[in-house]
């Protein structure tokens, strides 16, 4: 079974012609398939042309087959689906009509590329005769998202569509040459676009022959067997990006390694992990001999320029394909098999950890003399959200998830799964994912997401009436603008005056907007509690039932000066060489 590879200008795929198949009929063929796969969940926009798969996906419910999620705004969708899919381990289809609405779906499928997530685009389309007519809602959206998905193919009106159906699947699959990821299956229907007269939703003769299947995507290698490292002794760091995994931990500790883990990495647990590591690079780097990548790194600075730097030897442990670079455009070694990355590790010098863990202790009293009493901070907000962590915990972009990085105080036992955007690290969506998240992991979970952030997708809020509405605490640090940008070089500029107000205008976008309000107008519950000490009893009181909106007032005006002074002062520790004989 042969995949399409997205080559630059290769047309899409097309299924064979072998008679005339109805609108209906076809979409039937199109779910069977996919139900047979494995897949379990569908989410759905509502359109016209897309009316065969919507009366089709009803049908399989009826059944027990699957579940249709349905959302109005198919940029939700997409995003929604993103969550589930990451939450349950499995695809998941997105329908949508023909037009704009398909192209609603590419911000999703961006983060679905990068992050290698399996989300199937079932896009609805006018049939070829229709093409290039100035027809209503018709265009070309075959191939939409060129190399974001993995394949894309085109099944005409009347033809069968089981080969699509084979290589979509195979494509959300991956193999050992290629990652999993998204794929779009563009479906052309020629009226009618409605079941038969005399057909009954309860009594489809596809669905009772139907034999559900599992799914099981092909294993990308062995399971990983660490041993001790024999070789010379190097002074090595283990870096965890995002989506390193607990073997990432598991590496760390059995060579006796420093562990620098990203929030969203879930490696961040045992006595090796370092909480303030991005600060203490600044002691820290210029004793580092390698560096050895697990996942992804996406969220700092400091990070970047360690891994940068020429006079230290990186390696990145790659034992499947991934999709977030292109080989050759990273200076890391690449390293598949698990002894060669002991090897190259090597052994940690006596006291090298331990040096580690104390400048870790120094810089947590630092940081635990500058909290801010009554008042809220990120850090401070991270911290109690990563304390009272109960179910999947989802963390946005920007600023937010730069605090838990800081904050959040690693623990001996691993805890609940926590998850972001980091694919293309974009706030786009956030809200939606959470809801996939949340309905796909069928756990009480939490959202914590700038006010930006919540603002940029609180469509997502809306939810049709007997949709399903899952346990979800969404936490919103309210400081009246993208306090990040501050943070960065814009900083400076803003401080100099040189350019007026033009950062806070065009970089951190200031508004009035009422949280309260648009959490009654979408019918949820609102807390706003008055303090730290008031948040801290609303988390660990736990999580009722429904959507619930945790709004934290905060302000921005000291942010840069905080950030820049917690960086000085740990900055100006001293390596405990002592430790080390």
């Amino acid at each position: 079974m042969c995949t399409q590879q997205n080559p630059a200008a290769a047309p899409p795929l097309t299924a064979e012609p072998a008679g005339e198949l109805s609108a209906v009929s076809t979409a039937r063929q199109v779910l069977a398939g996919l139900s047979t796969a494995g897949l379990r969940d569908l989410l759905l926009s509502p359109g016209s042309r897309s009316a065969p798969l919507a009366y089709a996906a009803a049908e399989a419910e009826a059944a027990g087959l699957l579940s249709v999620h349905v959302r109005i705004d198919e940029r939700s969708a997409g995003f929604m689906a993103l969550g589930l899919a990451q939450a349950s381990g499995r695809p998941v289809g997105i329908i949508v009509t023909s037009g704009t609405a398909v192209g609603e779906l590419l911000p999703a499928i961006m983060e679905a590329h990068h992050s290698g997530t399996p989300l199937l685009v079932l896009s609805a389309d006018r049939p070829a005769e229709l093409q290039g007519t100035g027809a209503s809602q018709t265009t070309d959206q075959r191939d939409l998202f060129a190399r974001h998905t993995r394949a894309s193919l085109n099944v005409p009106a009347g033809h069968r569509p089981r080969h699509a159906v084979e290589q979509a699947l195979a494509a959300l699959a991956g193999d050992r040459e290629h990652p999993a990821g998204p794929a779009q299956l563009n479906l052309q229907f020629r009226d009618p676009l409605v079941p038969e007269a005399d057909s009954l939703i309860g009594a489809q003769a596809w669905t009772r022959q139907l034999v559900p299947g599992n799914w099981s995507a092909p294993a990308t290698g062995n399971p990983t067997r660490w041993g001790a490292a024999a070789g010379s002794p190097r002074r090595t760091v283990v870096l965890a990006g995002h989506g390193a995994g607990i073997q990432a931990q598991h590496f760390a500790r059995t060579l006796g390694l420093p562990l620098l883990a990203e929030p969203s990495s879930n490696a961040r647990f045992s006595a090796h992990a370092l909480g303030h590591y991005r600060l203490l690079l600044a002691v820290a780097a210029e004793h580092i001999e390698r560096v050895v990548l697990f996942g992804r790194p996406t969220l700092s600075r400091p990070v970047a320029r360690l891994l940068a730097d020429r006079d230290i030897t990186s390696a990145s442990w790659q034992p499947g394909p991934v999709s977030w670079y292109e080989p050759g455009r990273r200076r890391e070694r690449v390293i598949t098999d698990a002894g060669e990355l002991a090897d190259f590790a090597g052994s940690a010098p006596p006291g090298w950890l331990e040096a580690w863990q104390e400048l870790e202790y120094q810089a947590e009293a630092i940081a635990g003399r500058r909290e801010t009493g009554d008042c809220f901070s990120g850090y401070q907000v991270a911290r109690d959200l990563w304390k009272h962590r109960q179910g999947p915990l989802f963390i946005g972009s920007s600023n937010i998830i730069r605090d838990f990085d800081l904050a959040a105080r690693p623990e001996e036992l691993p805890g609940p799964r926590v998850y972001a955007n980091r694919g293309l690290a974009g706030i786009d969506g956030s809200i939606a994912t959470a809801l996939g998240i949340a309905r796909g992991s069928g756990e009480a979970t939490r959202v914590v997401l700038g006010d930006i952030t919540f603002l940029h997708d609180a469509g997502s809020l809306l939810l049709a009436p007997g949709e399903p509405v899952p346990s979800l605490d969404l936490v919103v640090y309210n400081d009246a603008g993208g306090a990040i940008f501050s943070t960065l070089e814009h900083g400076a500029v803003h401080d100099s005056g040189h350019y007026g107000q033009t950062v806070e205008r065009l970089f951190a976008t200031p508004h009035r907007a009422r949280i309260d309000a648009l959490a009654a107008a979408y019918g949820w519950e609102y807390r706003a509690p008055a303090g730290p000490g008031d948040f801290n009893e609303l988390l660990a009181a736990g999580q009722p039932a429904g959507v619930r909106i945790i709004e934290v007032r905060a302000g921005r005006e000291n942010r840069r000066r905080h950030t820049l002074d917690l960086g000085r002062h740990i900055a100006g520790l001293s390596w405990p060489g002592h430790l080390m004989t």
